[in-house]
């Protein structure tokens, strides 16, 4: 899959993800609710990790920007 996530995108969902951790694991969120914290926290790292956020694939969103080609700096 192609990579459609820029950096900032990547931080939020793994703070977002640390976040859903802490209250689970603070028992702040229990039941149902729980599981779903906890899926949606997995699937925070993992889109993470990949880089590919496959909701944003339908619409053509992509946060990961233009990035230079060709290795040369501009100083």
């Amino acid at each position: 899959m192609k990579k459609n996530m820029g950096h900032a995108d990547k931080t939020i969902r793994l703070v977002a993800a640390a976040i859903l951790a802490v209250l689970l694991i603070a028992g702040v969120v229990k039941g149902t609710l729980a599981i779903v914290t906890a899926i949606l926290a997995a699937v925070f790292v993992i889109t993470t990790l990949v880089g590919t956020c496959p909701a944003y694939i339908p619409f053509g969103i992509s946060t990961k920007g233009k990035g230079r080609r060709g290795g040369s700096c501009d100083v």
